[in-house]
């Protein structure tokens, strides 16, 4: 019996390192102090709908796009280095 549960077993654990690997692929960190745009822009008093408020939330989004830009050109640039540079681990 328990020799036809070690294949389950590792299939199972196989699956799920699998699944979790791809869950994470696409997540880009953005170190801004908090994730939430709308508490954040809240907490800082403007009211919702307000033109500084829409300003906030504007300025919240070119941050997490530089950011991503930047993380693409870090993975590229290290992509090519690799290419140029197959001798140095």
């Amino acid at each position: 019996m328990p020799s036809a549960i070690a294949p389950r077993f590792l299939v199972a654990a196989l699956l799920a390192l699998a699944l979790s690997a791809c869950s994470a692929r696409y997540q880009t960190p953005v170190a801004m102090g908090g994730d939430d745009d709308d508490a954040v822009c809240l907490s800082r008093g403007y009211a919702q709908g307000s033109p500084e408020y829409v300003a906030c939330r504007k300025d919240r989004d070119v941050q997490r796009s530089a950011a991503t830009a930047r993380a693409d050109r870090r993975q590229r640039d290290l992509g090519e280095y690799m290419l140029n540079h197959p001798d140095r681990p």
